[in-house]
């Protein structure tokens, strides 16, 4: 079974940077995306930043692009999430997600239904 833990969650400034991990444990190997994605009350799951795990293109919300940066350390199974120059927009539950393998990101969208493991989220609050 695959389990995730977020972490580096917070309060900051806007302007401000903050680094999201995502530890993962029970991983089996497979080739799968792994994704972040964020949610505010009464909103729907928004899709931030996804990759796969055998490589290729990356997907970055618009909202995003050129501020986050989504990245994975293979030996230690750890997703990161870096966050630079966060508006008050970013502020949200933030989650990373994988066991997802078909038609789970593009270039519009990364597809939060397609994922089957999440974490428990960490908050992230953007706030002068």
């Amino acid at each position: 079974r695959v389990q995730l833990v977020e972490s580096g969650g917070g309060s900051v400034q806007p302007g401000g940077s903050l680094r999201l991990s995502c530890e993962i444990s029970g991983y089996t190997g497979r080739d799968t995306c792994m994704g972040w994605f964020r949610q505010t009350p009464g909103k729907q799951r928004e899709g931030v930043a996804a990759i796969y795990s055998g490589g290729g293109v990356t997907y970055y919300a618009n909202s995003v692009k050129g501020r986050f940066a989504i990245s994975r350390d293979k030996a230690t199974n750890t997703l990161y999430l870096q966050m630079n120059n966060l508006v008050h927009d970013d502020t949200a539950m933030y989650y990373c997600a994988t066991d997802a393998y078909y038609q789970c990101y593009n270039g519009d969208a990364a597809y939060w239904y397609e994922y089957n493991s999440w974490g428990q989220g960490t908050q992230v609050t953007v706030s002068s």
